[in-house]
């Protein structure tokens, strides 16, 4: 198999040097059709404009013609009427021709024909301003006879050649214009064909090369799914190993544990024997002392008083705090040997619970609880779950800040098909530099001067492991803190485990 992979070498370097002239054909053919598509819309742009400009100038001209039959038809029947359409269509003639003076402003040519216009435009004004004022005075008689000696025909006729022109020239602009146009589109499909081509003979390339290929690569396939039979094979051994070796852990923590409690019973049993005899060699010493002071030196005094008291009263706090630590093992190997029921959970009412039965602590501490609704159903141990937001919202409730109201909350979302719930305060905080040794066993962060044996954020990261989850904390000192879990929307139990 080494020397069939081997052989695939050059093989691997022509695929990977087709592969990559191919990449650089499709980057210059995206770059040439995006820069034809450019300059195909900088034309189709300026056909447009030229369009646009062709239309304003027929419609001026139209205008234009409209005011002065307005005009005629106002001398010959002298009526409002006309006078209203004439205001209305002479309003319109600036505005137009200010349009086009601004869409052909980069044209000289039909910036000199503009100014042109213009002048004749205003002529024409003026005459008809002139004789539709003598009508409106009702010299009709002097108006027909002005209107026929005036050049006002000739005026129209210059400014229909003046428009004609501009038509022609924006005609011949359209010509050109198109002419690139169709230039460009040749251009692309160029580029394109081109392109398809090179693309083409290179997957053809490649096909004929990975079919000679084939042959040397089913071989090798067929080896390498004979290693992973045995690979398969290898890994559930493992795998049975250390399910068996977890196991063994969890009877050794146990026994360990157990082994544990007899003695530290019999150092209870022995310190309050202990502590009762000193009672007793403490009365002697006092009766002792009232009968012949002389013979009770001080030392004696300090040591049955004193001395004996305390070191009994330390050793009891040893062993209690010893104590809550074996039944702290203990209890996490009997939850890693539990089997876990998976079952639909309606959070909302689970951690509504939790804050009912812990209420009366958040009226002392003068805190609030806020549940973020609706939190995400999950599908998983309710027992687990139970306790893992128990001892979340407990910490929280332990660690707020005394003087100041408290504030806890708990929200959830659903991530790519996983649930996330935070739990939050505004508690004193966890030093940064302890934000992972608060999942430990037996580590605490900050003044030791809440009651904790260090298990319990050890317990919860163990639970949510179990449950095929991971949990996280961000805090600062005196800004609160924050627990993220991300846990399987659906809890599947292991197979494993199911056994």
């Amino acid at each position: 198999m080494d020397r069939k992979i081997a052989s695939g070498a050059p093989v691997r370097r022509l695929l990977f040097g087709a592969m990559v002239v191919g990449f650089l054909a499709l980057i210059a053919a995206g770059i040439a059709v995006a820069w034809v598509m450019s300059v195909n819309q900088q034309h189709i742009a300026a056909i447009t404009h030229t369009y646009q400009v062709e239309q304003h100038i027929a419609q001026l001209r139209l205008t234009v013609e409209r005011a002065e039959t307005a005009r005629r038809g106002y001398i010959v029947d002298s009526t409002p009427r006309f006078s209203a359409t004439y205001s209305a269509v002479s309003s319109q003639i600036r505005p137009q021709l200010d349009e086009i003076e601004r869409l052909t402003a980069d044209n000289p040519a039909q910036t000199r024909r503009i100014a042109a216009l213009r002048g004749l435009i205003n002529h024409v004004e003026e005459l008809s301003s002139h004789s539709n004022a003598l009508v409106a005075s009702r010299q009709l008689g002097t108006a027909a006879r002005i209107f026929h000696d005036d050049d006002s025909v000739e005026t129209l006729q210059r400014i229909r050649a003046l428009t004609t022109a501009m038509s022609d020239n924006e005609h011949q602009l359209l010509t050109i214009r198109d002419a690139h146009q169709r230039s460009s589109v040749r251009t692309f499909y160029i580029v394109l064909s081109a392109a398809g081509a090179l693309l083409v003979l290179l997957a053809l390339i490649s096909v004929l090369t990975v079919l000679r290929y084939t042959r040397d690569l089913t071989a090798a396939s067929e080896e390498l799914r004979t290693l992973n039979e045995s690979l398969e094979d290898a890994v559930e051994e493992r795998t049975a190993d250390l399910v068996r070796a977890n196991e063994e852990i969890q009877r050794f923590a146990y026994i360990v544990s157990h082994d544990l409690r007899s003695p530290l019973v019999n150092v209870m049993g022995f310190t309050a024997e202990l502590d009762a005899a000193t009672h007793t060699v403490r009365e002697l010493i006092e009766r002792a002392d009232r009968a012949a002071p002389d013979i009770v030196t001080e030392d004696a005094r300090l040591a049955a008083t004193e001395d004996l008291p305390e070191a009994i009263g330390f050793i009891r706090s040893s062993t209690q705090k010893m104590d809550a630590l074996i039944n702290a093992i203990l209890k996490l190997s009997r939850e890693g040997r539990r089997v876990l029921a998976p079952e639909r959970i309606e959070m909302d009412a689970l951690v509504g619970n939790i804050r009912d039965t812990i209420q009366h602590r958040l009226d002392d501490r003068d805190a609030a609880m806020v549940i973020d609704s609706p939190l995400p159903a999950i599908v998983s141990d309710r027992l687990a779950i139970d306790q893992v937001f128990s001892n979340l919202i407990d910490n929280a409730v332990k660690y707020l800040k005394p003087g100041e109201p408290g504030r806890i909350e708990v929200r959830g979302h659903i991530e790519n098909k996983r649930a996330i719930f935070e739990v939050a305060d505004n508690g004193r905080g966890i030093d940064t530099r302890d934000h992972a040794r608060v999942f430990d066993l037996f580590r605490r962060s900050g003044p030791q001067d809440q009651p904790g044996d260090g298990i319990g954020l050890a317990h919860v990261r163990a639970l949510v492991q179990r449950l095929g989850g991971f949990i996280t904390v961000s805090s600062e000192l005196g800004k609160g803190a924050t627990f993220r879990l991300s846990l399987p929307e659906t809890f599947i139990q292991p197979q494993d485990a199911q056994k």
